[in-house]
C-alpha cells in the first residue's frame, strides 16, 4: 500500500507513519516547503519520502499524489495548545480547512482518485449529556462543531469528483504522552489528579493504536465513506477513564478538578473537557473492525505499559 500522509509529524499522524513502515508499506510525507529537516527516526526507513507542498499559496503538485492508494489528512493546530483566543480560533479553521481544500481539489484532478481519509472530530456533535451519537445525529451548535462542520466539508471537490472521503471523527485519543492525557497524566502520577468537573460526562474515547488501526481500516474498506466514529465500543465517564487510570499507576485519584479552575486553567477550551459526548462507533462495529482496547482498563493497562517501556 502506497499513503500520503499530511500532519505526518503529529502525534496520530507520526504513530501512523510508524505503523505503515514497520508494515512495509510506503510512506509520503508532505513537508511544508522551506521547513526545517525533520529529526524523525522513520526519514530513513525504506519506503519513506518526504514531498513539498505550501497550502498557503496552494501549491501541490498533482504528481505528489499520483498513484497513491490513500491520502490521509491530520494537518492542523492543536485544539488545546493554546488558549481560544479570536486570532487562535481562526488558527484552528484556517489551518484545517486550508490544507483539506488544497488535497480535495488535487484528488479531483487525478484520473483515479486514492480514497481521502480526513481527519475530524466528535466535536461534530456538541455537548449532548446522556444523549446516544451515531455518525447519522446531527451536528451541535458550539465552536468546535462549527470548525468540524468547515473541515468536512472542505473535503466536497474530491467528493464531487467521484472520489471516496471518509470524515474520521476521533474521540479523545489516550496515548502515553501528548493528546487527551497530556496534561492529566502527570498529575495522576503524583497523586494530585482527579476527575475533570462533575466526572459524570461522558468521555467517548481511543486509544492511539486503535486510531491508527482504525485508518488502516477504512482505507481497506471500500463501501466506507462519509463520517466515521473513531471511539471505543462503549464510552464511559470522565470518572471511570481517570480511576482507571489511577489504578494502573497505583495512585488516588479523589481531587476533582473543577470547573472554574479548568476555565483559569486553559480558557474556554475548559468547556470542551467538561463536554458530555455518548458517541458510539456504529459504522466500524458494521464493518467487522477489532478493537485492541475496549475499556478503560485496558487502555489505562497499555498507556501506562507504554510510558514505562525501554526506549
Amino acid at each position: 500500500m502506497d499513503v500520503v500522509v499530511a500532519g505526518s509529524h503529529g502525534l496520530i499522524g507520526s504513530a501512523l507513519v510508524a505503523d505503515l513502515v514497520a508494515r512495509g508499506d510506503g510512506v509520503r510525507r508532505l513537508v511544508r516547503r522551506g521547513a526545517a529537516p525533520s529529526a524523525d527516526t522513520t526519514d530513513t526507513a525504506p519506503g519513506v519520502r518526504d514531498l513539498e507542498w505550501d497550502p498557503r499559496t496552494g501549491e501541490l503538485d498533482p504528481a505528489t499524489l499520483e498513484g497513491a492508494d490513500a491520502v490521509v489528512n491530520l494537518a492542523g493546530a492543536g485544539i488545546g495548545d493554546h488558549r481560544w483566543t479570536a486570532a487562535y480560533k481562526q488558527t484552528l479553521v484556517g489551518s484545517r480547512t486550508t490544507t483539506t481544500s488544497l488535497l480535495a481539489r488535487t484528488i479531483a484532478r487525478l484520473d483515479t482518485p486514492p480514497v481521502l481519509v480526513n481527519g475530524s472530530a466528535i466535536g461534530a456533535y456538541g455537548d449532548r449529556g446522556d444523549e446516544v451519537l451515531t455518525e447519522a445525529s446531527g451536528r451541535g451548535e458550539d465552536f468546535l462543531a462549527g470548525l468540524v462542520e468547515a473541515w468536512e466539508n472542505a473535503t466536497a471537490p474530491a467528493a464531487e469528483a467521484g472520489g471516496r472521503v471518509v470524515w474520521l471523527r476521533t474521540g479523545l485519543v489516550l496515548a502515553p504522552s501528548g493528546g487527551a492525557l497530556g496534561r492529566l497524566l502527570p498529575l495522576l502520577r503524583l497523586g494530585v489528579g482527579g476527575p475533570l468537573g462533575s466526572g459524570r460526562q461522558w468521555w467517548s474515547w481511543i486509544t492511539l493504536a486503535d486510531e491508527v488501526a482504525a485508518i488502516r481500516h477504512v482505507i481497506g474498506a471500500q463501501d466506507v465513506r462519509g463520517p466515521v466514529n473513531a471511539v471505543a465500543p462503549e464510552p464511559t465517564t470522565n470518572r471511570s477513564v481517570t480511576q482507571a487510570l489511577a489504578q494502573a499507576l497505583h495512585r488516588p485519584a479523589v481531587l476533582p478538578v473543577p470547573r472554574f479552575a479548568l476555565r483559569v486553567a486553559v480558557g474556554e477550551f475548559a468547556g470542551d473537557l467538561v463536554s458530555s459526548q455518548r458517541v458510539v462507533p456504529g459504522v466500524l462495529a458494521r464493518t467487522g473492525f477489532a478493537w485492541a482496547h475496549t475499556s478503560p482498563q485496558e487502555a489505562a493497562r497499555w498507556v501506562v505499559d507504554e510510558v514505562s517501556a525501554p526506549r
